[in-house]
């Protein structure tokens, strides 16, 4: 290739890079302020909405008893918990991107971390968190095919280690799990089932691209006909690039297994952090003679069931969910504050606390060339 051709490959590269960014831009753009009004309304109408429907159902003067006496080392427990979640999450999103760009500090990686959870949990299906992750890291130099082949291959390896240590909690603890779960075990079956498809079809696009493209090529073409897609020939395009660009990353990901396997270490630690949140909040009620190995399982089938609901945060399921499954193993007329303790841990801290980071600050780390 002369100087003349890789020039114009260069300036190829760059004009694509542009487009993604105005892409990215308009997914974020204060264009949808109204969505996100009315998705923060939705989710101050769920909270107000359980608040009086516990004071209907418990009663003032039980609330304040129970609140009485809540033991809040627990509640600083599961706040620990909350932040080393947090903190993997963020150091699982820093890696690859250390690897790719030197000079990236930690203290970025954790502000983009926390954008992509407060918008994960204010969109439906927690659409809004990676596009605004990417975005965000274009301040700081990274190519949006980075960013998003960093957060494709943090996916792969938390889905696995949410699964691998799930399935080998449930094994050790299935008796009990089967007991409270038999209405719905084939449930927790197909919610682990799509978890386990969702990470062959992300591995496929890394190794066997025509797989893949055999699949999605004529479902585009189809979504263009009756006109979900405007332009479906742009999309296959579009997809054909991202997959390309993404098979790099993805043997850049095989020859890093020191890296994976650190990955997956702390995705372990991050899941089980997360579940442990729930049994912190059972704790601090005063309810016992349920082991913390016994609540992880029925944790990870809530959180199952959770991706399957559409509203901002998986609304209303989130606490249903909750309910029906954690009703039974929860002392009497303790179990709607649990429910606001956990979500405010799992739901609403998040959502503050990311907001902060909307806070505009200086952009010190760069791109490595």
């Amino acid at each position: 290739m002369d100087e003349e051709d890789f020039k114009k490959v260069e300036n190829q590269e760059v004009q694509e890079e542009i487009e993604q960014i105005k892409e990215l831009h308009q997914e974020v753009k204060p264009a949808n302020k109204k969505i996100i009004i009315f998705n923060f309304i939705l989710i101050l109408t769920i909270f107000m909405g359980l608040f009086i429907y516990m004071v209907k159902v418990d009663g003032i003067e039980n609330i304040r008893t129970i609140l009485h006496q809540v033991d809040y080392k627990w509640v600083v427990a599961g706040l620990i918990c909350l932040f080393i979640h947090w903190i993997c999450e963020a150091a699982n999103l820093h890696i690859p991107i250390k690897k790719m760009y030197h000079n990236q500090h930690f203290t970025n990686s954790f502000k983009v971390s926390m954008l992509g959870q407060l918008f994960n949990n204010i969109t439906p299906f927690s659409t809004g968190g990676q596009p605004m992750q990417a975005y965000e890291l274009t301040k700081t130099g990274k190519r949006v095919s980075d960013s998003l082949s960093a957060m494709a291959m943090k996916f792969i390896i938390t889905q696995t280690a949410l699964v691998v240590s799930t399935i080998v909690v449930v094994l050790f603890e299935f008796s009990f799990f089967a007991n409270l779960m038999q209405n719905y075990v084939w449930i927790a079956i197909v919610g682990f089932i799509v978890n386990i498809i969702a990470i062959i079809v992300v591995i496929l696009a890394g190794i066997k691209k025509k797989m893949i493209t055999f699949f999605t090529t004529p479902i585009i073409k189809l979504l263009g006909k009756i006109r979900i897609f405007r332009h479906p020939e742009e999309t296959i395009e579009k997809l054909d690039k991202s997959i390309d660009h993404f098979r790099e990353q993805f043997l850049f990901m095989k020859s890093e297994k020191k890296m994976v396997v650190e990955m997956f270490l702390i995705a372990v630690i991050q899941s089980f952090a997360y579940y442990s949140i729930t049994y912190m909040v059972y704790r601090a009620f005063g309810n016992n003679g349920i082991t913390f190995w016994q609540i992880i399982p029925i944790q990870s089938f809530l959180l199952l069931i959770m991706t399957f609901i559409p509203t901002p945060g998986s609304g209303l399921g989130a606490e249903g969910g909750f309910f029906l499954l954690f009703n039974s193993i929860f002392e009497q007329g303790t179990i709607n504050l649990s429910i606001l303790f956990w979500r405010i841990y799992t739901f609403y801290l998040p959502i503050i606390v990311g907001a902060l980071f909307l806070i505009p600050t200086k952009n010190t780390s760069k791109r490595h060339s």
